[in-house]
């Protein structure tokens, strides 16, 4: 196959897929159906065009009849009068006459025939287009309940255009909450394991933030510390009588050391 001939049927092909996919059934009935009424309608007016040609020939063959008859009389009375020659006349006029009436009667049954037949083809045709109007109706109340059907069950099972929109527009905003929840899970475990703040330390604001965080820390290890010794030291008399707690004793320890060097 040359390449004319494979791109000509390529283009066939793709143009009657495109066609076919435009194409709407009830439109294309609808035209149909208008396209047999227009041929009614022609119908109609050869049976209208034909019966008024007739009935003009009847009308000629009348006036030709009363001619004639005239005529008769006429020749009569020269009969009568001795005028033969007038008869003779009137006779020959007839005579032609005659002749054309017959042609004309011809032709009305000519006439009469093609109405009587024409007449039979639109009341055929008629017919025919009522039977298609009906059977049209029905084929699109068909196809637009089919067509409707169709559509319910393209939503109910999530198949249709709009509802696969849906779905992936919903599968794309579940996959970016759970990537979004990932992000902030793993950036929660690198600030819990001090990560985070390595990766920062250039920050000299945060270095002095940590070392102030530290002495304080310490500080209060300290006290705590201090406390508890004050807490297990031995009794002191002393400290006994007065009530003093180890705090007290741990507050006034440091004088009774200075003391001694003062009186030395």
């Amino acid at each position: 196959m040359s390449l004319m001939k494979r791109l000509s049927l390529i283009f066939r092909s793709k143009a009657n897929k495109a066609l076919d996919r435009a194409e709407d059934p009830r439109e294309t009935l609808d035209y149909s159906y208008q396209r047999q009424l227009d041929l009614l309608s022609k119908v109609r007016r050869g049976v209208a065009d034909v019966a008024t040609s007739r009935k003009r020939v009847e009308l000629q063959v009348n006036q030709l009849e009363q001619q004639a008859a005239k005529l008769q009389d006429q020749a009569q009375k020269a009969i009568d009068m001795g005028r033969e020659d007038l008869a003779r006349e009137a006779l020959t006029r007839k005579s032609a006459l005659a002749g054309q009436i017959s042609d004309l009667r011809a032709q009305q049954a000519q006439l009469q025939g093609e109405e009587e037949k024409l007449t039979l083809a639109q009341q055929r045709l008629q017919a025919k287009v009522e039977s298609f109007r009906t059977r049209k109706e029905t084929i699109k109340a068909t196809y637009t309940a089919a067509e409707a059907q169709t559509r319910i069950n393209e939503a109910m099972s999530g198949i249709g255009d709009e509802m696969g929109d849906v779905g992936a527009a919903i599968q794309r905003a579940e996959d970016k909450t759970a990537q979004m929840q990932a992000r902030a899970g793993a950036i929660d475990e690198l600030i819990a394991s001090g990560a985070l703040d390595d990766a920062s330390s250039l920050n000299r604001g945060d270095d002095i933030a940590r070392e102030l965080e530290a002495m304080s820390s310490q500080s209060d290890v300290e006290a705590e510390l201090a406390r508890m010794k004050g807490l297990n030291a031995p009794s002191r008399p002393d400290a006994i009588e007065s009530g003093a707690t180890g705090d007290d004793i741990l507050v006034a320890e440091p004088e009774k050391v200075e003391r001694p060097r003062e009186e030395g």
